[in-house]
């Protein structure tokens, strides 16, 4: 295949979405960069109806299918069919900040090779609404793709652009059964890749509508923790010992919560705490029920 120079690949995995799916292919078409700048790939991982009418509806947009279940194989197949020297990954349920594609642009071409460039995922919501109690607790604790980078030397693939030949030094995402972006940021790193945090490169992710979907997504990162930790000898103590930390973390995140600059007011905080303290007792518990067996992951929401 000859890649194309000039343009951006946008890549979009897709399982069982097509309302988000819609909105993030909307803010792509609403695009500063011009549109003969970038093109859209939409890679539908199995949905029970594929969104061939969504994608349909925005020109220049094309739709690929990936049977093997797993966002990573879907973004792979999405780059096997990318034509543009430079690759950007968002997820179907986030939508673009209208500058997004031209700070990414610019961003790579300041960098250069050996760049990943990873950006700010902020909760959205309808500006006139006060943020509800997982609203503004996920707009602390969700997506801190700044400390993902800075910390732990990686950047979530919901909002991640780099050039294709680093990429391709790589390699393609893991499958369904690890957590495919710390993986990915692991061999990247080994490989020479240095990772930046992008914060004028911006997206909108919907916070979770309930607690069962906010407790799932947790049940689904632990299960990932879980394959990692036992590839260590001696590692149920260290992983006790981690699900204790977690159960006693509230006071902490209290200090977290009451200092943030995502949310505004004491009622946005103290609805944030309430949330907090609920999700650190079920990760502790889910953790502990783990011990003995894996669990099984899935995707998505």
């Amino acid at each position: 295949m000859v890649l194309n120079r000039g343009i951006i690949s946008v890549v979009i995995p897709h399982l069982n979405q097509p309302d988000a799916l819609g909105a993030c292919l909307a803010s792509l078409a609403a695009q500063s960069l011009p549109r003969d700048r970038f093109e859209v790939i939409v890679v539908d991982n199995g949905s029970a109806t594929p969104p061939d009418e969504v994608v349909a509806a925005h020109p220049g947009a094309r739709l690929l299918h990936e049977s093997r279940p797993g966002p990573g194989l879907a973004r792979n197949a999405g780059v096997a069919a990318a034509r543009g020297e430079t690759l950007a990954f968002i997820d179907a349920d986030c939508r673009a900040h209208p500058d997004w594609l031209r700070n990414i642009a610019t961003g790579l071409a300041a960098a250069g090779p050996g760049v990943v460039l990873g950006g700010d995922v902020r909760i959205w919501r309808a500006q006139a609404r006060r943020a509800n109690a997982i609203e503004a607790y996920e707009s602390v604790f969700a997506y801190r793709f700044k400390h993902y980078i800075e910390k732990q030397g990686y950047a979530g693939t919901g909002n991640l652009a780099l050039h294709r030949a680093d990429f391709d030094r790589v390699g393609p995402f893991g499958g369904i059964e690890i957590a495919e972006d710390m993986d990915w940021g692991k061999r990247a790193g080994a490989a020479g890749l240095r990772f930046r945090y992008a914060p004028d490169m911006v997206v909108f992710h919907p916070a979770r509508a309930t607690m069962r979907e906010l407790y799932a997504k947790w049940d689904r990162q632990i299960a990932h923790y879980r394959r990692m930790a036992e590839q260590e000898p001696g590692w149920r103590l260290r992983w006790v010992l981690r699900a204790l930390l977690v159960l006693a973390s509230p006071v902490a995140g209290f200090v977290t919560v009451m200092t943030s600059d995502r949310i505004e007011g004491l009622a946005a905080r103290g609805k944030a705490v309430a949330v907090m303290s609920a999700v650190r007792a079920h990760r502790a518990a889910t953790m502990l029920s783990l011990l003995r067996r894996n669990g099984a992951v899935v995707w998505n929401r």
